[in-house]
């Protein structure tokens, strides 16, 4: 039977739909990794914009140098390899060069500091990274990087890992047994949020030039292991939640920070520290509307620095002994 010219219009617009969502489909392709197959390989022969769907257990130190890269792990277990992958997260030639899990990382020289691409609008999720040597999973010289709900156990360094990034965003992740559950330095403006840190020396550290970021309705609790000194690096830790150390313009709000006490010899301690060096003092940080209970002590801040707030937090011991409430 005839069209009207209305409906002809209506079948036109919808074939001009499919025909746009399958150039979309042809332009963002989707690449399945089974666990005979190789992560980075699929990482480099892939596109801005991909997805790669992980299956399986993979030893792989992984890298992303790509702009706009989903990584979705599918009961996805990543663990060392004997012999790690060189790329721009492993330079075997460094001095104590640790290997990561997975990497996000841009162009950055790592002697200098200097960064000269940022690698933008990764997301990596549902993975399962254990027994790094480094960090589980990480961002460097990277813009707009998600990390989703992944579980990092036993990586030495740290689960989560941001520097001289922009805008990480950690939602939902699970970090265990390292000398940091996150760990976040110089970096600027992202959000930690819902994310289970225990078992690990320390919660999460906010550090050196880590400013404005967001730390809300994360779990943080039993933090009690020890990790000794090491030289020129770390000082001794166990026992503390959340520390901010020389980084201003912070935000925790509305987290559960409980049971966070030293088992061992430790520099810092405590449910949440707000502390610095001189010269280097933390400022203008709220810690507001936190639940902080059962650690040694419940709020600590060295009184240096200026504008830092403590506010309608529920705990019990501070020092100075007037910061909870």
């Amino acid at each position: 039977m005839p069209r009207s010219p209305r409906t002809l219009l209506v079948l036109l617009a919808a074939m001009l739909a499919v025909l746009g969502w399958a150039g979309v489909a042809q332009a963002h392709r989707a690449t399945i990794v089974g666990p005979s197959d190789s992560i980075q390989a699929a990482v480099d022969a892939a596109a801005p914009g991909d997805t790669i769907l992980v299956f399986g257990t993979h030893r792989e130190n992984v890298a992303i140098e790509k702009d706009g890269l989903t990584l979705r792990g599918v009961g996805a277990v990543i663990r060392p390899p004997a012999t790690p992958a060189v790329h721009g997260c492993f330079d075997p030639t460094a001095v104590d060069e640790a290997v990561h899990g997975i990497c996000v990382v841009g162009d950055v020289d790592f002697d200098t500091g200097e960064i000269t691409r940022y690698v933008e609008d990764v997301t990596v999720s549902g993975f399962s990274i254990r027994g790094f040597p480094g960090f589980g999973l990480g961002a460097t010289a990277a813009s707009g990087t998600l990390f989703k709900d992944n579980v990092m156990t036993n990586n030495r360094d740290a689960g989560l890992f941001a520097a001289q990034s922009l805008d990480t965003r950690m939602l939902s992740n699970d970090a265990s047994g390292g000398r940091f559950g996150v760990l976040i330095s110089v970096a600027v403006g992202g959000t930690v949020t819902a994310n289970s840190l225990h078992d690990n020396c320390a919660g999460a550290l906010l550090f050196s030039g880590a400013a404005e970021y967001r730390l809300a309705a994360n779990r943080v609790n039993r933090n009690t292991r020890v990790c000794p000194a090491v030289t020129d690096e770390w000082p001794a830790l166990s026992g503390s939640g959340v520390t901010v150390f020389a980084a201003s313009s912070n935000t925790i709000v509305a987290n559960l920070i409980t049971g966070n006490l030293p088992a061992g010899d430790t520099e810092i301690s405590g449910g949440v520290v707000v502390t610095g060096e001189p010269g280097f003092p933390s400022a203008d940080n709220v810690v507001k509307g936190n639940v902080i209970l059962r650690n040694d002590p419940d709020i600590f801040w060295d009184l240096g620095g200026t504008g830092n707030v403590f506010r309608d937090n529920l705990c019990r011991t501070s020092v100075p002994p007037d910061l909870c409430g």
